[in-house]
């Protein structure tokens, strides 16, 4: 049997590439770019600090969803909304219905109601609603809703109400809860898990660097590249947030990636420095070569990431599209520094950074005498690290998605604390109650509030009508708060604390399921979850469409094949399938739980996943280019198909291992947090890495090579064509 696969030809003497140039050129201005650099770090570090009071807390919301257009018209029709501010009144004598209580209970509402930025404010005491007590009657609330930006209300406004009402007040204790301020909590901690990281990344990294160089100048230069782009990255992502909204979050990927990139492609230029300079090349040219070659490859890479992670501006959501511009400016200001700066210093300090000692044969390498075992029994290897991987991803098969919660803050947190006590205490969420916006209400209001009352997960609902509970009318209604603006109404539906727990998404669909005589739309914290939910679960198909095909096509410019991708995109989804396997296992499953100090809340908010899966395919699409880009090289030299695969492993994996292990270090740090996304962020990203670098790439990669034997590099003969006028290459 014939193959049209490429074989390598004998090439003519070629052109300095534009990055040999550039190598070149850094030698020649040495010390005019490290001075430009130096200045520009100093500006960098003074915008970026400023960066972090710079971004804003988002909210799980969909921009033109019927949830979002609803409450904005119950906004400016009746100055109503989601709660997002409670009080949890406790009475002293262990019953809220006492004359002491209720006084208190009075005197708090009208205060809280009496600050200029609060709307509307339900009290127990006024509206003597069932879901507003306690169950053992010691309990009970005071909900707020305050409209208005929510950077705005969790920096500013929340922070005073709390100071306000925590404490005693007369015959009640007091203490402050709600959604906003949960998640302003949440930010709060993810900020100072960001300094602690940052404290512990820095030295960790100088620490670890240094044993993998063995030569302190090059770990110290190396560390200082990664400081260049954190600074670069963070000055950048303070400009973006002056124009549009930037979560406060993406503030902790840069951090994380910016030093974490920057040292994996230092790493392999400082390596391939090394390399040139053992062959006998002098200096100077030795730092050209780096970048032309290693260089290549570290642009090809940081392509890749930024790519990946820009498919999420394809996200309808600020939330996710702030972790966008952080991937990709920190790939961009990576690269800055490996192929511009660190060169320069290079040309400068070399002497200091070169390999003591002379280098072993590539034959000697533990990596090539595995990849060379590998090869030759293929399919044992390749099985056996198949079933390894396929069994660390099956607990993914049992994955459960959910809504965000307090699981997601340590216990210790003020507003945990308060969460809990309501779940353990209180039946209904009225915090997280529906609300149903009514055109041309007649009289049939009541019976469409009775069977919306009936829906399972429902415990109450108000209206103008009356309140009803299990299809029947308990009470009258409240015609002052419900009152008629122009030809609509308003209706607040309130769920069980056990169906927002168990399927609040459900809840949502069966209550606006319900047949109305009238116009009717949802609102509500739910809701909005809901509706979060699915416009991101319909831009999913998009997004993984995208990352999957920009990214074969920048495989394809570098390789001129096509089989190459597509085993890329396989072992990558392998890679991916570990990696939220052990998210399961862990986080929702509470496996290490108390290892890890978090509560496991048995399912996923989706944003985070889709988060990790983008950031982690382009990472394992950075070691698949460092890896192939090394075995082309070996191939197109010898034209060896096998030897090719084991020569280049030899040389890029150990330089792989070791960048692995430098970005796995730095997200395993956010372990040590107290964010739950913040720790699955940490661990998945850590446990991918690794795992990727290792199995993936240390023992399924060359098994499959062999088994493809020469068709790794086939490509149709048009696609040979335009590869030759558009291929990137050296």
């Amino acid at each position: 049997m014939t193959s049209t696969a490429q074989h390598p030809k004998q090439q003519p003497t070629q052109a300095p590439s534009a990055l040999h140039r550039l190598g070149r050129f850094t030698v020649r201005r040495a010390r005019l770019i490290l001075t430009t650099a130096l200045l520009f770090f100093i500006g960098a570090a003074a915008v970026g600090s400023g960066t972090l009071d710079a971004l804003v807390l988002s909210r799980f919301e969909a921009p033109g969803s019927e949830s979002i257009v609803t409450g904005d018209e119950l906004d400016e029709r009746f100055g109503v909304g989601s709660a997002n501010f409670l009080l949890l009144v406790t009475a002293e004598n262990g019953d809220v219905d006492s004359p002491e209580a209720a006084e208190a209970g009075a005197e708090l509402a009208a205060a809280l109601q009496a600050h200029p930025r609060t709307a509307t404010v339900d009290s127990y005491w006024d509206a003597q609603a069932p879901s507003l007590r306690g169950d053992d009657g010691s309990q009970a609330l005071i909900l707020a809703y305050i409209p208005g930006d929510v950077t705005d209300i969790r920096q500013n406004v929340l922070p005073e109400l709390k100071d306000d009402f925590t404490g005693e007040s007369g015959a009640v204790a007091v203490a402050v809860g709600g959604s906003d301020e949960l998640f302003r909590e949440a930010a709060e901690t993810a900020r100072s898990d960001f300094l602690v990281a940052e404290a512990i990344v820095l030295p960790g990294l100088l620490i670890l660097l240094v044993v993998l160089y063995r030569r302190p100048v090059a770990a110290l230069l190396t560390l200082g590249v990664g400081l260049f782009s954190l600074a670069a990255s963070l000055a950048l992502m303070r400009a973006i947030a002056a124009a549009t909204e930037v979560s406060t979050f993406a503030a902790n990927i840069v951090l994380v990636m910016s030093v974490g990139l920057a040292v994996d492609y230092c790493l392999f230029i400082v390596n391939r420095y090394r390399e040139e300079t053992e062959t006998g090349l002098e200096r100077a040219e030795a730092v050209a070569r780096a970048v032309a070659t290693a260089g290549r490859t570290v642009v090809f890479s940081a392509v890749t990431v930024a790519v990946s992670l820009s498919v999420l501006l394809a996200m309808p959501f600020p939330f996710l599209r702030s972790f966008a511009y952080a991937g990709i400016l920190v790939p961009f200001t990576a690269v800055i520094g490996a192929v511009l700066v660190l060169p320069a210093a290079l040309a400068l300090w070399g002497h200091r950074v070169e390999s003591r000692g002379s280098a072993r044969p590539v034959e000697r390498s533990r990596w090539y005498r595995l990849a060379d075992a590998v090869m030759r029994r293929p399919i044992l290897w390749g099985a056996t690290a198949l079933a390894l991987v396929l069994l660390l991803a099956s607990p993914f098969l049992g994955v459960r998605f959910g809504v965000p919660d307090e699981r997601a803050l340590p216990e210790d947190a003020d507003s945990r604390q308060v969460a809990d006590q309501v779940t353990a205490n209180f039946a209904a969420e009225a915090s997280d109650a529906l609300q149903i916006l009514v055109t041309d209400p007649g009289p049939d209001l009541a019976a469409y509030a009775a069977e919306v009352s009936a829906v399972p997960g429902i415990v109450q609902v108000d209206s103008a009508a009356g309140r009803f509970v299990d299809g029947e009318q308990v009470a009258d209604g409240d015609a002052a708060r419900f009152a008629a603006a122009d030809d609509r109404t308003w209706i607040e539906a309130v769920p069980s604390g056990d169906a927002m727990r168990a399927d609040p998404y459900g809840m949502v669909e069966r209550v606006r399921a319900v047949e109305a005589p009238f116009a009717v739309s949802v609102s509500g914290y739910p809701a909005d979850l809901a509706d979060f939910r699915d416009a991101l679960l319909d831009r999913l198909p998009l997004v993984v469409a995208l990352i999957v095909l920009v990214t074969f096509a920048i495989l394809f410019l570098m390789t001129g094949s096509v089989v190459a991708p597509l085993k890329a995109t396989v072992l990558n989804a392998l890679s991916l399938s570990v990696m939220f396997g052990a998210l399961v296992w862990i986080f929702q499953d509470g496996n290490l739980s108390g290892l890890l100090g978090f509560t496991p809340q048995g399912s996923f908010e989706p944003s985070i996943p889709i988060l990790m899966f983008c950031i982690a395919y382009g990472l394992s699409m950075d070691y698949e280019v460092f890896m192939l880009s090394r075995i082309k090289e070996e191939r197109d030299r010898s034209g060896d198909e096998v030897r090719s695969i084991a020569v280049g492993l030899g040389r890029s994996a150990p330089l792989v291992t070791a960048a692995a292990l430098v970005l796995a270090f730095t997200f395993a740090v956010y372990a040590t947090g107290d964010v739950v996304f913040l720790q699955m962020l940490g661990i998945g990203m850590a446990l991918a890495v690794v795992v990727d670098a290792t199995v993936i790439r240390g023992v399924l990669l060359p098994a499959l090579m062999r088994l493809t034997g020469r068709w790794n590099w086939w490509a149709p003969a048009p696609l040979r064509r335009l590869h030759a006028r558009i291929g990137i290459s050296d």
